[in-house]
């Protein structure tokens, strides 16, 4: 198996070459319609994949993280801490908003194009062995692009050295390609509905997915508080012979939001809580709970995904791992994850967002709620087929002056901004404006979106974009391109 990519050309084609192979994989995250059988999503490939590789994924620890919201940000925490603490940590995440390197991180490094290349190549001739067996009729697809991205952040991360890998599922849990792992600890961050075609159309459905990744005898820390899903995890922790930790129950945060953030950059910051009758051998901050510590994050939600972090700080510290309270405090208030409530420009505001279901458009909504104060409010909006757009309008509905609705070009599930139109038009009725000033407007492209924008925004405005990664990923391209406002350098680390 060849261990470097041909250095004959130059470094710009090698990396090029490897992103054109991983485009030719089946890709369930662009592809127009998404499976819903087990057969697309069975983990024998997987199995075989790594084992053919021998077996990398057992050669450090694993924090594995599942959740409908808040599981890429509650992981990059984990990582953050871990890091700060002195390990060498991996973080696996998806989707990508501009470079697939960004998915496979080390301490806050992502690997770079040369480094994907060298992945590349280290697994594409088992990827195509597999291909040629299931052309043979041996099974009915070789690997996707999901599970060979998996593979190849495992292979990074095991020639690297790391100590410790916190894997973020990709959908669901019980059948994602990172439920190979053997974890130390498993997460699961939050229930709530979306790829409900794949997982399920309630709750109990979707949590029975996400708590497949519950391994016997492994602690689980739950942020999921809503009873329906709660009892579902509740059931197979205790079939599986797991201590649950659970949110609301064994840890509880207090979140202070900062304010008038369009004008000067500020943390927000939390208290972490235990109740007293869980006594202070659970952990050091048991009887003093962690105080007053910043996240990088912006957002309640982003507090209670902090507090569940620290839950599974806690838990590897029951098991030896040396993390003090500093690393904490560090690993949170350094932590970055673009496009989660991402200030990246003032005067005006521009808020970068990749929400893309009702849940964490509401999270949203609160955060616009209680840290910002501005004259007036623009939204850009676009969205995926399959989603729950009509939740996710009832919680857009009322708060903006401006809509904008458009269509990201480099997705085909792309909902078009006319259909989106109709949509709101339906959800929000004449009889309730959904903004202020009941303006809605219609932009073909995400290019169209933001000279919208660059039409409409004075230097006292908020402009709002968000929808979808997707959405995220192209008008960063355009707000890059040509700028509004004053550039916040470091983006979220000003926000």
């Amino acid at each position: 198996m060849p261990t470097n990519p041909d250095r004959s050309l130059p470094p710009t084609a090698v990396a090029n070459a490897a992103k054109r192979f991983l485009a030719g994989r089946i890709d369930y995250e662009r592809s127009r319609s998404m499976p819903n059988s087990e057969e697309a999503f069975k983990l024998d490939r997987m199995r075989e994949l790594l084992q053919r590789l021998d077996n990398p994924q057992n050669r450090f620890a694993v924090v594995h993280v599942a959740g409908t919201k808040g599981k890429g940000s509650t992981s990059a925490m984990i990582a953050g801490v871990l890091t700060a603490a002195g390990y060498r940590t991996g973080l696996f995440t998806s989707p990508h908003l501009e470079r697939v390197e960004e998915r496979i991180v080390i301490d806050g490094k992502p690997c770079t194009p040369e480094e994907l290349a060298t992945l590349v190549e280290l697994v594409r001739p088992t990827v195509e062995q597999m291909d040629r067996a299931a052309a043979g009729g041996s099974s009915e697809n070789g690997p996707t692009y999901f599970e060979i991205l998996t593979a190849m952040a495992i292979v990074h991360f095991a020639r690297r050295g790391v100590k410790a890998a916190v894997l973020e599922v990709g959908l669901g849990g019980r059948l994602d390609s990172t439920n190979v792992c053997q974890p130390r600890v498993s997460v699961i961050t939050s229930i709530s509905l979306d790829h409900t075609q794949q997982l399920g159309n309630t709750l109990a459905a979707i949590a029975g997915e996400k708590a497949g990744i519950i391994k016997p005898g492994v602690p689980v820390v739950s942020g999921v508080t809503s009873p329906e899903p709660r009892d579902v995890i509740r059931r197979i922790a205790a079939e599986r012979g797991c201590q649950l930790v659970e949110f609301g129950v064994d840890f509880d945060v207090d979140y202070h939001p900062p304010r008038r953030l369009e004008s000067a950059p500020s943390l927000p910051t939390f208290d972490y809580k235990k109740p007293a009758s869980t006594g202070a051998a659970a952990c050091s901050t048991a009887e003093n709970a962690l105080a007053s510590v910043p996240i990088g994050l912006l957002g309640r939600h982003q507090g209670a995904n902090a507090a569940i972090a620290v839950a599974v700080i806690e838990q590897l510290r029951l098991n030896g791992w040396s993390i003090p309270d500093e690393a904490i405090r560090r690993g949170l208030a350094e932590v970055r994850w673009p496009a989660r409530v991402e200030v990246v420009a003032r005067r005006p505001t521009v808020l970068l967002d990749a929400a893309h279901n009702a849940a964490s458009i509401r999270a949203l909504a609160e955060v616009l709620e209680e840290s910002f104060s501005v004259r007036r409010r623009l939204l850009v909006f676009a969205t995926t087929e399959g989603k729950d757009v009509a939740g996710m309008l009832r919680h857009l509905r009322g708060r903006f002056d401006h809509v904008i609705l458009t269509k990201y070009l480099e997705n085909p599930r792309g909902i078009p901004a006319e259909r989106l139109h109709a949509l709101a038009t339906a959800c929000w009725g004449d009889s309730s404006a959904p903004c202020r000033a009941s303006v809605i407007e219609i932009a073909a492209t995400p290019a169209d979106a933001w000279a919208a924008v660059h039409r409409l925004a004075q230097p006292d405005d908020l402009v709002c974009i968000t929808g979808s990664f997707f959405l995220a990923a192209e008008m960063r391209r355009q707000i890059d391109a040509r700028p509004l406002g004053a550039a916040v350098a470091g983006c979220q680390s000003n926000a």
